[in-house]
């Protein structure tokens, strides 16, 4: 997924690119961006709520992170600390990393002016944040309790809040839609890079604990 999306930004920055953006940008897939951002319009209402909620999986972060310390208090030492847990806080720390590099080195600029001011687009900083770290939320749940109904309703409400953040960030107006493809690409393959991080991480602490 990550090289799918190295692929897809070297694509969105020399395929039909033209100056059809604010103030003469250039944007890559110019037509389909043109044609799709006509076809939804600008709906500021959705920005603004869509906005409001990134800070959901903002609030994910700051629990994780009050578990973590928690743990390292509890046990007086940071090793003690789970380690997926400290490999969760890495990969928080990872996605921001991601964020800030392509608010440096800007892809895309927005299709409108936010307050007067253009701002970078690629890939949507909030689609990334949602897709990176709402999906840690299901599986570390999944983890860490037995109960189905817990589970069940922890994954149902991480799909249809990432859903709906996605589809309404889409349809704002204040990204391409090649912002959000790229947002998407990269966040899935943020995540299966943990999860796979994260098992294996588990699994080795498990045979250690089996050898014991």
């Amino acid at each position: 997924m990550l090289i799918v999306f190295l692929l897809w930004t070297v694509l969105v920055q020399s395929v039909d690119v033209h100056a059809a953006g604010p103030g003469g940008t250039r944007i890559g897939f110019a037509a389909f961006n043109l044609w799709f951002h006509r076809l939804t319009g600008v709906h500021m209402s959705m920005y603004k709520i869509t906005d409001w909620l990134g800070l959901v999986p903002i609030g994910t972060c700051f629990g994780f992170g009050i578990v973590g310390v928690v743990q390292m208090v509890r046990r007086r030492s940071l090793f003690q600390v789970d380690p997926d847990i400290i490999l969760l806080g890495l990969y928080y720390i990872l996605v921001i990393i991601g964020y800030l590099v392509f608010e440096m080195v800007p892809i895309n600029y927005r299709p409108i002016l936010i307050n007067g001011m253009l701002e970078a687009s690629y890939p949507s900083s909030t689609t990334l944040l949602v897709l990176s770290v709402m999906p840690t939320l299901a599986f570390q749940v999944d983890r860490r309790t037995r109960k189905t109904v817990v589970r069940s309703v922890t994954g149902f409400f991480v799909a249809i809040f990432s859903v709906f953040m996605v589809i309404g960030r889409l349809i704002s107006g204040v990204h391409w839609a090649t912002d959000i493809i790229g947002a998407v690409l990269l966040s899935l393959g943020l995540f299966l890079l943990y999860r796979y991080s994260a098992v294996a991480c588990v699994r080795r602490r498990e045979d250690a604990d089996g050898i014991q």
